[in-house]
């Protein structure tokens, strides 16, 4: 099946045919559907913490800060913004002579309320010698958003969401993303040295320009925030690609008789995160972000969820010290399995018939793992996935995020649940990644290899098959110890289009 060529490239990515072979089977078998035991809702999966308890957590993150813990950042950011301006593209390509669209119409009639505004004026001065203003007048839509898109112009139709100039700030400059995002790690994830310690994972032909900005704004950012940072850039692994197939489940190959390799989406980001040494992470998705004065809302909520990360990791780290002593006694075992249910929200039927050895070996393995404290908002029809509480491969059931492809559409009871979710999972997490020693987790060996994707793309028109590994806060992470913490819809600001950046949140 495979000749020469195809081994070499293979070899040259680091992926072993063995594991080509695993995913061939994969695409004839599929991913099983997910079994879920209920939408985690306010008591049952989602914990709300009233004001006394937020300003508790925000005092144990604060100690925290200040004891030496190592704290970071870790920054998705390869992703190209292309789907930002889907719309756009669209105009170009029909070759439409004005807008006709809601979203067009809002786009034009609003175009000097994007903070990338004077960039795209001086751009359209420069190619067409008219500035946007003067295009419009004439009717040359099109050239207004060529300018804006294309290689010869500002190319933001190819760049990543980091780079782009979402916010205008303070003395008439603009931020992009990443800017913000320096902001923010100095706001809540300073150490106790208020050294910030941000990790950025780019894609390879993106990687000087962040590394530009980077080198162009941080000696500024220290000044102001009084702050020394320290930031790391990495590019998802090549072995992590996947084989791309034909509908019948055959390599597909070009004209050429190449194979194809997809980037196997953002599950693939673990091997990265599995390769940083903090104790605590942060982890939100790029384009969530607001300016200086909107952001109070969202460091504050921070500071929460991390603080209730620590009091877990404390409480969790205490009881496995107790259980390695051994001859726990029975009190204390049942208050650990209250914890486990009540605080961990962990299902599992068997431990009512288990005596106190086997009790004692249950709660062993299932608090010393990875922990993650999710912050989920109210929804509000945002697409996307939500928490759940979900079955795991040894019968128990626990927190998990989950997407709407995962549930079988067949099943109506599942579905009914998914339609009745109450909370959306703006990625929001933050992650406790050593264990009650201080060891680092091999993260890698709690994956749900059984939660991962099959989707449908295109390929040069032929329409073919890719497979995207267990999503980095899907099944990448369900074997962790999951908490779900409510928190405000004012920290979910995403812009999945161009137009997001006229909302108030933005402007």
């Amino acid at each position: 099946m495979f000749n020469e060529k195809d081994q070499q490239l293979m070899a040259a990515k680091g992926i072993s045919m063995p594991v080509i072979e695993a995913q061939l089977k994969r695409f004839e078998t599929g991913f099983p559907w997910l079994k879920l035991e209920a939408v985690a809702t306010v008591g049952n999966g989602i914990t709300r913490l009233d004001a006394k308890q937020q300003s508790q957590c925000i005092k144990v993150w604060k100690e925290f800060q200040d004891g030496g813990a190592i704290i970071e950042k870790f920054q998705p950011a390869s992703g190209a913004a292309s789907r930002m301006f889907k719309n756009l593209f669209a105009f170009i390509n029909e070759g439409k002579a004005v807008p006709e669209t809601d979203f067009e119409k809002q786009f034009f009639e609003n175009v000097t309320q994007f903070a990338f505004y004077p960039q795209l004026n001086k751009t359209c001065v420069n190619l067409y010698k008219n500035n946007v203003s003067e295009l419009v007048e004439a009717g040359r839509y099109a050239d207004v958003l060529k300018a804006l898109l294309l290689s010869d112009g500002m190319n933001y139709g190819s760049l990543p969401k980091g780079l782009l100039r979402f916010h205008r700030a303070a003395a008439g400059t603009v931020h992009t993303p990443l800017e913000e995002h320096l902001e923010e790690g100095a706001q809540y994830a300073a150490d106790s040295n208020r050294n910030v310690r941000i990790h950025f994972t780019v894609s390879p032909e993106h990687r000087s320009g962040f590394e530009k900005l980077i080198k162009a704004k941080v000696p500024l950012m220290e000044k102001v925030w009084g702050v020394k940072y320290d930031i790391t850039l990495s590019e998802q692994k090549a072995s992590t690609d996947t084989i791309a197939v034909n509908m019948d489940n055959t390599p597909y190959r070009d004209a050429n008789g190449n194979l194809l390799f997809r980037p196997a989406g953002h599950g693939a980001l673990l091997e990265n995160l599995n390769e940083r040494e903090a104790d605590v992470v942060f982890i939100k998705n790029v384009d969530n972000v607001v300016p200086l004065r909107l952001r109070s809302v969202s460091t504050r909520f921070k500071k929460v969820i991390g603080g209730y990360l620590v009091q877990v990791q404390r409480q969790l780290k205490k009881y496995l010290e107790m259980l390695d002593k051994g001859k726990v006694k029975n009190a204390d075992l049942k208050a650990m399995l209250r914890y486990a249910q009540q605080t961990l929200c962990i299902i599992d039927k068997k431990t009512d018939d288990m005596d106190d050895a086997a009790l004692a070996a249950w709660l062993h393995d299932k608090f010393n793992r990875p922990i993650r404290v999710c912050g989920v908002v109210p929804n509000e029809g945002e697409p996307g996935g939500g928490p759940y509480l979900a079955y795991n491969a040894d019968g128990s059931a626990s927190p998990q995020i989950l997407e709407s492809a995962q549930i079988n559409p067949d099943d109506p009871a599942a579905v009914e649940m998914m339609k009745s979710g109450t909370h959306f999972n703006p990625v929001d997490l933050v992650c406790y990644i050593k264990d009650y020693k201080g060891i680092k987790f091999d993260l890698c060996k709690f994956v749900d290899p059984e939660t991962g994707f099959i989707s449908i793309k295109s390929k040069d028109g032929v329409d073919i098959k890719a497979l995207e590994l267990p999503g980095l806060w899907n099944g990448s992470m369900s074997n962790w110890n999951t908490i779900f913490i409510e928190v405000p819809i004012d920290t979910f600001n995403p812009v999945k289009t161009v137009n997001d950046l006229l909302r108030r949140a933005h402007q």
